[in-house]
């Protein structure tokens, strides 16, 4: 960077508290930082023009986890575990609509289902005497059923016609999100700069150097919410893979309205705008998808329109209008990684998918790391 003395001493002298990562996690930290810190100068790093990784790029689900994803869960975890792991994604979800306010969220409550695929009538027929019990295990949470089985009148091919349904999910239009948090961090006056790569840094006494490809400046503490990339700077059990997501064009008297969940989770959609987003595959070749690379592979592409065609949307016409994808953070864990690198570094990474869910509570949690 060729820096004037002003550009250097505006943005990156006397720096406080440098967050790298503007997503859910990095702007709901910053906020925070804000209310403990009102003085201090609080920089955020992005390394893309928007924020990278999953944060703008989700399919915008306010959900905790479909029945037959808590009942996996139950054979890795302990109930004590996916008790605490949805807890905390319900009480996410409040702080994030407590933050920014339904009408900027575009915040809708239409429901969740669980959709079952005739070849997995087995896997439905395994959720079905189980449902009562979750029920009761999660009731001190939600204060009612979390779940119920409904018959779908969605035009549904090729599935079950019962679905397991939850009141309690909702949908957001997650750039309109991360706008309105981007403009409140800015009306706090929150640097925030993008395009800007962090190389490493080196953590000493009494400061924390940070090191870009042309210009190393020092802050007083390092704040790392790069969720999925985190690896590039730090030693953590956190590992990206990528989700494929498309959208089709609007499509006249579409009925489906809600979140939809199919296939343990691993396929995803919901209504937006008279259109489908569909998502999700990345099971169909994981090697592949491991990666933090940003792209789309024709094999799960195919897939997503054979499955709109064959059970989403049978007999209807319909047009792809774009395709993305997005990075998720996973591990051996659901539970995400909030700790201390050291006294001057901390981290919030690991998401696991549920950033919507939890990255507003692991950025407020992050900020209590900050000095005094």
């Amino acid at each position: 960077m060729n820096l004037s003395y002003w550009e250097k001493k505006t943005w990156f002298t006397g720096v406080d508290f440098c967050i790298i990562g503007s997503g859910l996690v990095g702007l709901n930290c910053a906020l925070e930082l804000r209310k403990k810190h009102p003085k201090a100068k609080i920089l955020i790093l992005e390394r893309g023009i928007l924020p990278q990784g999953a944060s703008t790029k989700n399919a915008g689900f306010a959900c905790f986890g479909s029945m037959s994803e808590l009942l996996s869960d139950l054979k890795t975890h302990t109930i004590e575990d996916v008790f605490n792991l949805v807890k905390q994604r319900y009480q996410g979800l409040k702080l994030l609509r407590e933050t920014l306010g339904d009408k900027a969220l575009h915040y809708q409550q239409h429901g969740g289902y669980e959709v079952f695929l005739n070849q997995n009538k087995e896997l439905f027929e395994g959720c079905k005497p189980q449902i009562e019990k979750i029920n009761k295990w999660f009731k001190p949470i939600f204060k009612a059923d979390v779940f119920q089985i409904q018959k779908q009148n969605f035009g549904f091919n090729n599935c079950l016609s019962d679905v397991i349904f939850s009141p309690f999910e909702g949908q957001i239009d997650t750039g309109q999100m991360m706008l309105n948090l981007i403009k409140k961090a800015q009306r706090q006056d929150i640097l925030i700069l993008n395009a800007v790569n962090v190389q490493s840094f080196k953590d000493e006494d009494d400061k924390v150097i940070i090191e870009l490809s042309n210009l190393n400046f020092h802050v007083k503490q390092l704040f790392i919410a790069t969720n999925a990339f985190a690896k590039t700077l730090i030693d953590v059990d956190t590992t990206p893979v990528r989700n494929q997501v498309l959208v089709t064009k609007q499509i006249k008297n579409l009925k489906l309205k809600g979140t939809f969940h199919l296939d343990e989770g691993y396929y995803y959609f919901r209504n937006i705008n008279q259109r489908l987003l569909f998502g999700g595959g990345r099971h169909l070749d994981k090697q592949k998808e491991t990666t933090q690379e940003f792209g789309l592979t024709q094999a799960i592409q195919n897939k997503l329109e054979k499955l709109i065609s064959e059970v989403i949307l049978p007999g209807q016409n319909f047009q792809i209008e774009q395709r993305w994808s997005g990075i998720l953070g996973v591990g051996q864990k659901k539970k995400p990684i909030l700790k201390a690198i050291s006294s001057n570094v901390f981290c919030a990474v690991r998401l696991g998918g549920m950033g919507v869910a939890i990255g507003s509570q692991m950025g407020k949690s992050l900020a209590n790391f900050s000095s005094r």
